[in-house]
């Protein structure tokens, strides 16, 4: 059973940017949690609150990693407290996982491409959303590493059923 992390906007899910991906956090949770996979994200609200509340209602299995002592989306099926700030708690839900999906998003999000693929851990890229998901696609070498090293590849998908049909290639 794969894990997948999903990372991108934080912030109100009734405003610009996350109320414009909507639809798409929606689908994506959903579809993962169809697929069977269980959902690691920040825990809290935008982004991560939309693609909890598509999985849960799809019968998955959400994990939050929350920064601090905050609570959590009620989406969440399990909310780890780390007592970590943000930066720090995002390398807990990195070494959790198996694939990491990024929707926009902000230095937070990009925070999290980076280490991710400093770990090892394959990124997929969700198009079109914004903030640094795009713009990091912006930079790749070869159109799929961050540095030289190619430790990893970064994928890039424009629609969610792209980024399952990745998910499902990745060992």
């Amino acid at each position: 059973m794969k894990r997948v992390g999903v990372v991108g906007y934080s912030g109100p899910i009734d405003r610009p940017p996350v109320s414009d991906l909507r639809k798409l956090c929606l689908d994506l949770g959903m579809k993962l949690a169809e697929k069977g996979f269980v959902i690691f994200n920040g825990g809290r609200d935008g982004v991560m609150e939309l693609v909890s509340q598509g999985a849960r209602e799809s019968g998955g299995t959400v994990v939050g990693i929350l920064p601090d002592e905050e609570t959590g989306n009620p989406h969440l099926s399990v909310a780890v407290k780390t007592g970590l700030d943000f930066q720090m708690r995002s390398f807990v839900l990195l070494r959790n996982v198996d694939v990491v999906v990024s929707i926009g998003g902000e230095i937070g999000t990009a925070i999290e491409i980076l280490g991710a693929y400093a770990l090892g851990k394959p990124v997929i890229l969700m198009r079109g959303t914004g903030g640094w998901t795009d713009r990091i696609a912006q930079v790749l070498i070869e159109g799929k590493y961050l540095d030289n090293r190619k430790i990893v590849e970064v994928h890039q998908a424009w629609t969610v059923e792209e980024v399952l049909r990745i998910i499902e290639q990745i060992p």
